[in-house]
């Protein structure tokens, strides 16, 4: 997330898609404001293509599908669209909708110095609201370091840290990933 735009009056979220669709750049939409998405790094790119490659082709013959970052998420109980990096949806009602998604059952960030305290923070507060979601991700750029977080009884949510040589496991979807194979080609000393 980047920083709030400047605007006389709040959006609502109907108007926030009206203007967004006329937009150049991606904006995020939270509670009537809205926010310039920043731009990306390298690494970030990189390590997004190879978590999207992961699970795209762990889910091949699955009802579900993954989403690459210009793809809004919709949490309507708190008045948000964000753009996550990743995210997964089963849900046969999202297969119908060709702009926004609104049932996912994993959603993953990769972190960066301007986006981690909000997307460990507030957007994960945000994402908890979301009755479908089963694992929200966070993974580090500066080091092979992935925090799987996964819902457990009622609203609890308990936190899986995966690092080099392990496996992240996403029983949601019946995957597993290697960190190594979401770091490949980003040259952190012994992988």
């Amino acid at each position: 997330m980047g920083n709030a735009l400047e605007k006389a009056a709040e959006f609502t979220p109907e108007a926030y898609l009206a203007w967004e669709s006329e937009q150049s750049e991606r904006h995020e939409y939270v509670n009537g404001e809205v926010f310039l998405m920043t731009g990306t790094t390298t690494a970030h790119n990189v390590i997004g293509s190879n978590f999207l490659v992961a699970l795209r082709n762990g889910l091949r013959g699955k009802p579900c599908r993954v989403y690459m970052e210009s793809i809004k998420l919709r949490v309507e109980a708190a008045n948000c669209y964000f753009y996550p990096d990743l995210m997964a949806t089963c849900s046969a009602g999202d297969r119908q909708q060709p702009l926004v998604q609104s049932e996912p059952t994993v959603v993953v960030e990769v972190l960066s110095e301007s986006t981690a305290a909000f997307d460990q923070g507030a957007k994960f507060e945000a994402y908890r609201k979301l009755p479908s979601l089963r694992e929200y991700v966070l993974v580090a750029q500066d080091s092979a370091r992935v925090l799987v977080y996964r819902r457990g009884e009622g609203v609890e949510w308990i936190v899986h840290p995966y690092g080099v040589g392990e496996t992240v496991r996403l029983p949601s979807l019946e995957l597993s990933i290697p960190v190594d194979l979401i770091y490949e080609d980003i040259g952190f000393g012994s992988m």
